[in-house]
């Protein structure tokens, strides 16, 4: 179908192609690029930075994917207006492999995701987005956001704390036991950053909210340090070795360069020693980094396509997003994914194409080449402030209220079990666990709607027509039974349907099945009908089955099941079985 075809076409430069190309590109739509990747690239610059140190690798990795996982997937992705980066959402698989691999281990796993992703692709996997319930999703991002904004309170508050435990709730313990620790001038700077954000829209300005709140906590920060009460920084907190052995503090003004991931730092900035377990171990982590990258940047893709009225190629996205991956840790780059807020920030900054995407990426490259030093000033209070906000957005807290508020209660059970696990566990266990929790229950509601209904007449005088009660042309003889079914006969419904069924089989007696509104017979149902009809063998009982329709009768003809003598008939209308059955009632008689 044509207004599928987003679904399953593959192409590499799909969005390009489509925008600049099949459109005509003129001027005015590169000027409305250039405006919209100016703004997303300075908006971008800190998110960047704040969500690398978030998971758990210095700031300038983050600066780095947004330049190269930036402009490559924009130039080879399949949505117009995505834009990619760092993300919130994976914070919490990021930051576990970094404290135990380190750089060179999050690096490897991230190429080995790209991997993967370029794999869905090639299996045309990007339409499977459309199989993942809303309550799910909600579930494990308001989850995320969670564990994002718990991740902060040790900057945002300053406790002084070496490391975070694994476990969510051991960290939290380790929060609570550190507040006494509480660093206040960190707090002053935190608060206020996260109160400029919260009230900075009001005022309506072009200027994002997010790069006002940096700038005035940095000023706080200034202010609060020649008072004499320091606060810790970008430029206090990490440090840098170049090639020719010079080292500084805060962001290096190095522009990516190619190195081996593998060739990076581990643990604790050793050597990275490599091995087939090791690498095995990372094979989790990197099945999750592709399964979140998919279904964020799909997620996204979608978004988009109902704010602007076109249409995605969801495999040319998921290959993009792999390209992206595997190339972009080649150059220091961490994850990349396409992310909402900046891709939204994108749209309605009047963005045309991927163009603006690839103009966003070198906006962040110019600024890594102009502002590194002045990066370094950024306190760590306000980058965790930050976060907090974007926590808070992603969480999408009024749509998860309000869907708690109005859903069933399967979907509302499916949307507490994927944040609860999301928090305690992680995401991977929590979208498994969701999409099975929705299956069944969904199984169960489907299940609950086929239905068997007995038509028969129970007064001889005045027989029951299976189709119009004010007729007596299907009078159904002495001792026969008319049932009608209704509903897909799969295997959650067709035991119970056919075992009541089954408590009718008595000798001498007939049953009639009518299957006109059954339009799915599976191997369960198949297996159960088979059972009836050997128990009315068995019991001398007569069954005849009217009025299949083709997918039914497809499964039956593909099990080789055909009439027995004597036992089981097939009918194509109602009205042969029944002038059947009052045939073979005659000849008893």
């Amino acid at each position: 179908m044509p207004h599928r075809a987003h679904l399953f076409s593959l192409r590499t430069g799909h969005a390009l192609r489509e925008s600049c190309i099949s459109e005509r590109y003129t001027l005015q739509r590169f000027q409305r690029d250039l405006l919209a990747g100016v703004t997303v690239g300075i908006i971008a610059i800190p998110l960047a930075m704040a969500l690398a140190i978030a998971s758990g690798v210095a700031p300038w990795h983050g600066l780095y994917t947004s330049i190269i996982a930036g402009f490559l997937i924009a130039l080879t992705g399949g949505s117009r207006l995505s834009i990619s980066g760092p993300t919130a959402a994976f914070v919490v698989i990021l930051f576990p492999v970094a404290q135990q691999y380190g750089l060179a281990g999050l690096l490897v796993a991230s190429v080995l995701s790209g991997i993967i992703l370029v794999a869905m692709a090639l299996l045309r996997l990007g339409r499977l987005i459309e199989y993942i319930p809303e309550a799910v999703t909600l579930g494990f991002t308001a989850g995320i956001a969670v564990v994002i904004a718990t991740l902060q309170l040790k900057d945002f508050f300053g406790l002084e704390i070496a490391t975070l435990p694994e476990h969510y709730l051991s960290k939290v313990a380790a929060l609570l036991m550190a507040l006494p620790s509480v660093h206040w001038p960190s707090v002053i700077v935190a608060a206020v950053t996260l109160l400029v954000m919260v009230l900075w829209p009001r005022l309506k300005t072009p200027v994002p909210p997010h790069l006002t709140a940096v700038v005035v906590g940095t000023l706080v920060a200034w202010l609060l340090h020649h008072a004499g009460f320091s606060v810790d920084t970008i430029g206090s907190r990490f440090h840098y070795t170049l090639a020719n052995g010079e080292t500084g503090s805060g962001i290096p003004p190095v522009l990516p360069f190619f190195e081996w991931p593998w060739r990076q730092t581990g643990p604790d900035g050793t050597a990275m020693v490599w091995s087939w377990p090791v690498l095995q171990s990372l094979l989790p982590a990197a099945f999750a980094i592709a399964m979140l990258g998919a279904i964020e940047s799909l997620l996204c893709a979608v978004v988009l396509d109902n704010m602007t009225g076109k249409r995605h190629s969801a495999n040319s996205e998921l290959l993009g997003q792999g390209i992206g991956n595997i190339v972009t840790p080649f150059f220091g780059g961490i994850t990349a994914t396409a992310a909402l807020a900046r891709s939204a920030a994108n749209f309605r900054a009047g963005a045309e194409s991927p163009i603006a995407g690839m103009i966003h990426a070198l906006v962040v490259l110019l600024g890594l080449a102009l502002l590194a030093p002045l990066l370094s000033y950024l306190p760590m209070p306000a980058m965790a402030a930050l976060l907090v906000m974007v926590a808070w957005n992603m969480s999408e807290a009024p749509k998860a209220v309000r869907l708690a508020r109005t859903a069933p209660r399967g979907d509302v059970l499916v949307l507490l079990t994927c944040f609860a696990l999301t928090v305690l566990f992680d995401m991977v266990i929590a979208i498994t666990a969701g999409i099975i929790l929705a299956a069944l229950l969904f199984m169960r509601e489907i299940a609950a709607m086929t239905r068997v209904v007995e038509i028969t007449s129970g007064d001889p005088a005045h027989p029951h027509d299976a189709r119009n009660p004010d007729t007596h042309e299907l009078a159904v003889p002495t001792g026969w039974r008319l049932f009608k079914i209704n509903g897909p006969l799969f295997f959650a419904a067709a035991d119970r349907v056919f075992g009541e069924l089954s408590t009718l089989c008595k000798s001498g007696g007939g049953i009639i099945l009518q299957l006109e509104g059954v339009t799915i017979l599976d191997a369960g149902g198949l297996a159960a009908l088979n059972k009836l009809i050997a128990k009315c063998e068995k019991s001398g009982t007569r069954i005849f089955i009217a009025e299949l329709q083709f997918q039914p009768l497809k499964t039956l003809a593909r099990a080789g099941v055909t009439p027995i003598a004597g036992v089981s008939q097939f009918f194509a209308h109602l009205e042969n079985a029944v002038e059947t059955a009052r045939g073979i009632s005659l000849q008893d008689l």
